[in-house]
């Protein structure tokens, strides 16, 4: 069993795999790749829980440019990631989006759709009357706007993707060790390596902490101090008998979304802060859906007055309090130590841009291709948020 390699990656889903990927199949790159993952069944991985879904309706410029590239990589993923000709299947569907803006909130879609368009993204504003033609099932009441994905949003089998990640990586030559990362240790401003619980130590001159629910602490155990809570977030599935056609997946301005899965549909909502506490349980709370997201869903699509509930499930946002921003990059004072962390609910969709990000900073130390300096960790020294309005 080894214990020394150029570069350790904690956490072996979406984020963590992406790394791995990009730097295997980096020909700048010639080091020892171990990924380490607690657990390899992935079964409340945040990954493999995720309503796995792509958009560029974002009111930051960065995260309007990692979704482009994120859409790009996942219409290619079936060539990009093959094994020996086996093609990974990942049932992409551009569906878009369709957020909806009440008349107070209608200036910041304006705003984030200016932006969005800025940068390519094929975004259409539409006015109410433009609603209501193309989305004749939909009661616009108090309902002053709403942005449409065209093309490049949708949502995909994110199983399917971070499993094409972590094959196509161990085909390059990565290896995939089971095991919890209890520690990261260093020596004179710089990581040595990684402790993990059954006492073995790892060495390596660089470590990616893209461990999802554990990054917090395994940050602190290097000394850093990363404001990332993890938020239980709940998905409710069902069936209608009279579904809308043509329904993008949907976010109404309470907060409610909902979107086509299979021949159902499934939904959520975040609670209100005050009911949001740091949770690690994954306990789902039928009354959530039967008290707050189905009422609000039924106001909006009539159809979904009558509906049949099937299964439901929860996982978890690493929540960034700052700013609900990832924190991407090297940390000040600490060399070697990587942070991808506080996806704030995006890093499935945003795991191709950044895993390729890290991978050049690793192998060619600086980005290349999309600069994302501005998730770096310095933002919270310097007490400079980049706030994301857009958080689902």
């Amino acid at each position: 069993m080894k214990t020394a390699y150029d570069v350790v990656i904690i956490g072996g889903a979406a984020t963590g795999s992406s790394v791995a990927y990009h730097l295997a199949a980096d020909p700048a790159f010639g080091g020892r790749v171990l990924v380490l993952e607690q657990d390899p069944s992935y079964a409340r991985a945040a990954s493999a829980l995720s309503a796995a879904s792509i958009r560029q309706q974002y009111s930051s410029a960065i995260n309007v440019q990692i979704s482009l590239f994120g859409i790009r990589f996942l219409r290619a993923a079936p060539d990009l990631l093959a094994v020996d000709g086996d093609r990974p299947a990942l049932s992409l569907h551009e569906g878009g989006y369709l957020f909806l803006a009440s008349a107070e909130g209608r200036a910041a879609l304006e705003a984030g759709h200016r932006v969005q368009r800025a940068h390519g993204a094929d975004i259409a504003f539409l006015e109410p009357e433009a609603l209501a033609a193309r989305f004749p099932w939909l009661d616009g009441s108090g309902i002053a706007a709403g942005c449409l994905g065209l093309s490049g949003e949708g949502w995909f089998d994110g199983w399917s993707l971070f499993m094409a990640l972590r094959r196509k990586a161990r085909s390059l030559g990565v290896d995939y060790r089971a095991g919890r990362a209890l520690a990261v240790e260093s020596a004179g401003g710089r990581v040595t390596g990684v402790r993990l619980e059954d006492g073995t130590f790892v060495a390596a001159g660089t470590v990616v902490n893209a461990a999802g629910a554990g990054g917090r602490a395994l940050a602190a155990s290097a000394g850093i101090d990363i404001p990332v809570h993890m938020k239980k977030r709940m998905i409710f599935t069902f069936t209608a008998e009279d579904p809308p056609p043509g329904l993008p997946l949907m976010i109404d301005p309470s907060g409610v979304y909902v979107r086509p899965e299979g021949r159902g549909f499934l939904c959520g909502c975040a609670p209100p802060p005050e009911d949001d506490p740091d949770s690690g349980d994954f306990e789902v709370d039928h009354a959530f859906f039967e008290d707050t997201v189905w009422p609000r869903l039924a106001a909006r699509i009539p159809a979904f007055e009558r509906l049949r509930q099937g299964r439901a499930w929860a996982g978890h946002y690493d929540m960034n309090a700052f700013d609900q921003n990832a924190f991407v990059g090297a940390v000040a004072g600490l060399d070697g130590f990587l942070l991808a962390n506080g996806f704030s609910g995006h890093g499935l969709q945003q795991s191709p841009a950044i895993g390729r990000g890290l991978a050049e900073l690793i192998a060619h130390g600086r980005y290349l291709s999309l600069d994302l300096a501005p998730l770096g960790f310095d933002r919270l020294a310097g007490n400079t948020p980049m706030r994301e309005l857009k958080v689902v």
